[in-house]
């Protein structure tokens, strides 16, 4: 078997699998929202959205211990926000009951204005740091410390909004589960064991699919490792739009994205041999940029709630989403030639 052929089987194995385990934290996740009374919302965002992120967080401290490539952890991390915003339009496409962002609660506003800023300031921390105006304690930027100390922010505020939208999210919450809460506890840890396992594997095998096809760490990163550590939000995201759970869909994706730069930060303090925002490459900074505006798009929509569609397709939104995720990975191609 030529090497180039088992190593892109390897790579088609690692989606599949985590694939798979995607699916069942959608169903678990749902159970565990009936059973401890929390809206879909908040289980969207907290639970499934950190779980499904699960394999970026493992594929980026596997990358920069591991297979010491920083940029394919960067990569992973910021392809993963752009993907996951991607996904959100597609849903806007194919769900065809209503407008995805007329539908879905507007409490999502905050968990996207939140991702918006931490994308901003993931972008602001690479450009200084390769500047030399960000200093480090040890080998840890003072950026991913103003990382963790945002998303505790974000997590806190949503907390409070949850509590404070008590009685609205009532409504959204699912009705009893068939699945009892200790099975439903279970299968959420053993899909998170599963998802932890393949993501160690998969940056290994990003390393060598860079290797053998020429590309740069940066651009298998962002586009392909990516898009294999997002199959979970896409599986997930697909399975509570076929149950209706538009609002479990998008604090999934939203959530995701959160949990997402927390990883960056984390990555940083795993990588031993420096600052990692220092040795990666400047292309990152697009990809940051790039999720950030689109966070801003959903934000706005979200607000406006359009009903109307571009050519029977979906929303304007969902039509910009789509566009900067193409540009994206088309500026990602051509510097990884």
């Amino acid at each position: 078997m030529p090497a180039w052929l088992e190593v892109w089987l390897q790579f088609a194995f690692c989606v599949v699998v985590i694939g798979f385990a995607g699916v069942r934290l959608i169903r678990y996740g749902d159970a565990i929202a009936a059973w401890t009374g929390l809206s879909r919302s908040w289980v969207g965002v907290i639970l499934v959205g950190t779980v499904t992120s699960l394999p970026e967080l493992v594929t980026g401290l596997s990358a920069v211990t591991v297979a010491q490539s920083p940029n394919m952890a960067v990569g992973d991390v910021l392809g993963s926000c752009v993907f996951n915003l991607a996904i959100l339009a597609l849903v806007d496409v194919v769900y065809r009951r209503g407008a995805v962002y007329a539908v879905a609660s507007g409490g999502h506003i905050l968990s996207a204005g939140f991702g918006a800023i931490l994308l901003a300031m993931a972008a602001l921390v690479m450009l200084a740091s390769t500047l030399g105006f960000l200093p480090s304690v040890g080998h840890v930027s003072w950026g991913s410390l103003v990382l963790l100390a945002l998303y505790a922010l974000a997590m806190r505020t949503l907390y409070l909004a949850e509590q404070r939208d008590r009685p609205a999210a009532e409504a959204q919450r699912p009705a009893v589960s068939l699945i009892s809460l200790k099975v439903a506890l279970t299968g959420y840890a053993l899909a998170a064991m599963v998802i932890v396992g393949s993501g160690i594997w998969l940056p290994l095998i990003g390393v060598e699919l860079a290797r053998i096809m020429g590309w740069s760490d940066s651009f298998v990163g962002t586009l392909f490792v990516a898009l294999a550590t997002s199959v979970p939000e896409l599986a997930t995201t697909w399975g509570a739009v076929r149950i209706g759970a538009i609002d479990l869909a998008v604090g999934n994706l939203l959530g995701s994205n959160l949990f997402d730069i927390l990883i960056l930060a984390i990555d940083d303090i795993a990588f031993r041999p420096g600052v990692l925002y220092l040795r990666v490459a400047p292309i990152h900074v697009l990809s940051a940029l790039c999720a950030c505006v689109m966070s801003g798009a959903v934000v706005v929509a979200l607000a406006y709630r359009p009903v109307s569609r571009v050519l029977h397709l979906g929303s304007w939104a969902s039509i910009a989403l789509l566009g900067l995720y193409l540009l994206n990975a088309l500026l990602q191609f051509s510097h990884g030639q």
